[in-house]
């Protein structure tokens, strides 16, 4: 039987909606992506599929990166930023150095849904959780305490201070400024960054499409370990740690997220849909922009557009792995992408 031109371009629409709803998380979280999947592919909106999948990591303690009993800062505690973008809404809400609350990412989309703010960080953010009825404890285990006193043993190295007295590459401090006579300047484009890879910093990024076409993206971490108490990395910055709008698609990082910070590659990212470019090249380009600068840099960023054509792009490692649900998946499954000339 002879099909015309015209039905044939008729399909192709069909075609391309097979793409969604879809899932894609960074890094081998694949149980994260399922449950994502799961929730989405029944109908759930694509923000409540989101935290569902993020969740998921943070009651698994994914790579010890997500959630509690990872990652202690100089205290010994472990603190969590997430963030939820909506990209029906434009609207966003995200947590920083939460603590004691082990659902980030559910405080986060409280602070989307019951505010009119966009992110809440600290003993406030605590407070705020419980006031919405999330139980308050301790996110320290005995393997976070183990890995601190083993770091405070090793005179707390490696560290992220610089210029301050005593040396912080031989002692644990109090430190003070040095003089600003005796200041080395510090190369802002430092080939080496101290302590960033993936043992240390395995951030989940997400997007979900959902069946109707709404995007969100979203993060969830428990931050950099041995940080200075009251850092806050990328993740729950919007358009660094991710971003996502209904008309292009969305884009989510992994990383060294002081860097990744100063350049909003998630941002960058979207814009560059929005010009036409394909996923692929969206992610090459915002990895790019920060390699430029920090040819040693670890990160990754995923892109999906509102089709739920996907790519990645990465630096500092030989490979990087990602994982997608979609309607030809048959659940979540595992890819890679191969990184650029910055690899270690």
């Amino acid at each position: 039987m002879l099909v015309s031109v015209k039905a044939i371009l008729l399909l192709l629409p069909i075609l391309a909606a097979a793409k969604t709803p879809f899932v894609i998380n960074t890094w081998h979280f694949k149980e994260a992506a399922q449950e994502a999947w799961d929730f989405v592919s029944k109908g759930h909106d694509a923000v409540d599929s989101l935290e569902a999948g993020c969740s998921k990591c943070e009651s698994l303690q994914c790579d010890g990166t997500v959630g509690f009993g990872g990652s202690p800062d100089e205290n010994g505690e472990t603190t969590l930023d997430a963030l939820i973008f909506d990209g029906t809404t434009m609207d966003m809400g995200a947590v920083g150095a939460l603590r004691n609350v082990k659902q980030a990412i559910s405080v986060a989309k409280h602070v989307l849904r019951n505010t009119k703010h966009s992110l809440l960080v600290g003993s406030q953010a605590t407070k705020f959780a419980k006031k919405m009825g999330f139980k308050i404890e301790s996110l320290s285990t005995n393997k976070s305490q183990a890995m601190w006193d083993d770091w405070k043993s090793n005179n707390c190295q490696p560290n992220h201070w610089k210029n301050v007295d005593p040396n912080p590459n031989e002692s644990c401090g109090p430190y003070t400024p040095e003089s600003e006579n005796s200041i080395n300047s510090f190369n802002v484009f430092s080939k080496h960054r101290l302590g960033i890879s993936k043992k240390n910093h395995d951030t989940i990024g997400m997007i979900v499409i959902d069946e109707d076409g709404n995007v969100a993206a979203g993060t969830s971490t428990n931050g950099l370990k041995y940080k200075v108490p009251g850092r806050v990395g990328d993740s729950p910055i919007p358009g660094a740690g991710a971003y996502a709008d209904n008309t292009a698609g969305a884009a989510a990082a992994t990383g060294d997220g002081d860097i990744m910070m100063r350049f909003l590659p998630s941002f960058l990212a979207v814009e560059l849909l929005k010009i036409g470019k394909s996923p692929t090249e969206a992610a090459q380009i915002a990895i790019k922009r920060i390699v430029d600068k920090y040819p040693s840099f670890f990160g990754a960023v995923i892109v999906s557009d509102k089709d739920g054509n996907y790519g990645a792009a990465c630096n500092g490692m030989p490979e990087f792995i990602f994982s997608i649900a979609n309607p030809e998946t048959e659940g979540a499954k595992l890819e890679s992408v191969l990184c650029g000339s910055g690899n270690n």
